[in-house]
């Protein structure tokens, strides 16, 4: 893990912490910019905190994704938010941390 994949994982990491979600996720861009969120839960809305960021560098002019982290409590990442990275990339990173940073899984979306 290089130093650009461990600044991701920081950024989800405080995202989460930010607003005590119950998830935060980060991605870079096939620029290198980053975009981090943490999971909406409202009654009308919901939202994983991988796809909210995944919307953000979208909606920033993001036409491909190098890498993702999703920081939760989960032990595997969620095939809705895996269907997203593919669309973004042939070969997105994903990154699976616990909330105190302990990765969990790498897999390549």
């Amino acid at each position: 893990m290089d130093a650009e994949d461990l600044k991701i994982i920081n950024l989800a990491r405080s995202a989460r912490a930010r607003v005590a979600a119950a998830e935060g996720a980060a991605v870079r861009d096939e620029t290198g910019r980053t975009y981090a969120a943490a999971a909406v839960a409202l009654p009308s809305l919901q939202l994983s905190a991988l796809r909210l960021a995944v919307a953000m560098a979208v909606s920033s002019g993001a036409a491909s994704l190098e890498a993702a982290a999703v920081v939760t409590e989960a032990e595997q990442a969620e095939p809705a938010d895996l269907a997203v990275l593919r669309e973004l990339g042939p070969a997105v990173t994903l990154f699976l941390v616990a909330p105190d940073g302990t990765p969990r899984q790498t897999l390549s979306a």
